[in-house]
């Protein structure tokens, strides 16, 4: 277990964790921290707590101290800095006409990085840009290009209702959204109502979409026939918050539309099709006549006798003997010898006598070695 408090830089801005060390902030404390980026002025959003080592990424950095009145002072002056830095910025980027627009500026508490954040449609060349900043703040300069997500939590506003943007107001990180979730909800796909002031999809979408899966999975589809108090009927629509269906229910030539909650509707799930057992030529693998065969491992066919090796001749160059006891039975060559029955095999032990099939194979092939006479 590790013991760490969550810190927030920016309002609504990303939760970061910190090992507390012998401190002991609680939530509403502002602290110095180091990061990534330098020192930094932040505030305690969760308290101490322990947490699984899972769900942290080794090492945590200690933080330095919990700030206090003059350390508060510092970040409002480094805050009204960051205002005069951004309009000189923007008289900067006029002077080089760069085809970039300047979002927002940020410097660390401890006055080492000032950062500029802008939003552009392309790559844009500002390494003279940077040069004429670093010569007026004398400081280390970084430009940072976002999107236009960040640019809107950034700047804040009103969304489409009228409510504070909430990505500027409590949402930390930005999470996917598609046009999916906007028809599992009966929205309109009108760019215009679904989109927000960023210009991509509303972030809200989002925030029901679970909801909306979960619901929906224990709720007939469209087009369903289901059986209600009124008898049997076809749903036209889900009223998925709610949680009701309205059916239109047949009343002998004509039919009426009602609303049912989904408790009260009854509906039959399609059976599961099973799939066909497979046959046993199909499991089978493909058996070739063997070469050779010795007399303990002879192979027998269904009424079908093969073998190969002839004792009295054993140098013959001869084909090999064939005995069938079908009439007129065809066999394939050698190699393309394939059977769809997996040939039954019997071994013997050397000190038995052979069996009966055995012997009459036996004799069938030293007739058919002798001459005629």
């Amino acid at each position: 277990m590790a013991t760490i408090i969550g810190v927030r830089f920016k309002n609504a801005g990303k939760l970061y964790y910190f090992d507390p060390g012998e401190f002991w902030p609680v939530p509403g404390n502002y602290v110095i921290v180091e990061t990534a980026r330098g020192m930094e002025y932040g505030q305690v959003i969760t308290g101490v707590r322990e947490v699984s080592d899972d769900l942290i990424t080794p090492p945590l950095k200690t933080i330095l101290r919990i700030a206090d009145e003059r350390d508060a002072k510092h970040a409002e002056e480094n805050e009204a800095f960051e205002k005069e830095a951004h309009q000189i910025c923007l008289r900067k980027i006029e002077e080089h006409k760069l085809d970039m627009k300047l979002v927002g500026v940020e410097q660390t508490f401890d006055n080492a990085k000032l950062l500029f954040y802008f939003t552009a449609n392309g790559r844009v060349d500002f390494r003279s840009l940077v040069k004429d900043l670093a010569s007026v703040f004398r400081t280390r300069i970084e430009l940072r290009q976002i999107g236009v997500r960040d640019e809107a939590k950034m700047l804040g506003g009103l969304g489409p209702c009228g409510r504070p943007l909430c990505c500027g107001s409590f949402l930390g990180d930005f999470q996917p959204v598609s046009i999916k979730m906007a028809k599992e909800q009966n929205l309109s796909l009108n760019p215009t109502k679904i989109s927000g002031v960023c210009g991509r999809l509303m972030c809200c979408l989002k925030f029901e979409e679970d909801n909306y899966e979960q619901t929906r999975k224990n709720m007939p589809k469209l087009g369903k026939e289901v059986e209600t108090a009124d008898g049997y009927g076809v749903v036209i629509d889900l009223n998925v918050l709610k949680e009701t269906v309205t059916v239109r229910v047949r009343k002998g030539d004509s039919s009426e539309l009602k609303t049912y909650p989904v408790a009260e509707v009854r509906w039959f799930k399609p059976p599961q099709p099973i799939a066909p057992k497979p046959r046993v030529q199909d499991t089978m693998k493909p058996v070739k006549v063997p070469t050779q065969i010795d007399d303990r491992d002879a192979e027998v066919l269904p009424e079908l006798v093969v073998d190969e090796t002839i004792e009295d001749e054993p140098d013959s160059a001869e084909e090999p003997v064939i005995e069938s006891d079908l009439p007129d039975a065809v066999l394939p060559d050698e190699e393309e010898a394939v059977y769809d029955v997996e040939p039954l095999t019997e071994e013997l032990p050397d000190e038995k006598p052979f069996s009966s099939w055995q012997q009459a194979v036996e004799e069938a092939l030293k007739s058919v070695g002798k001459p005629q006479a």
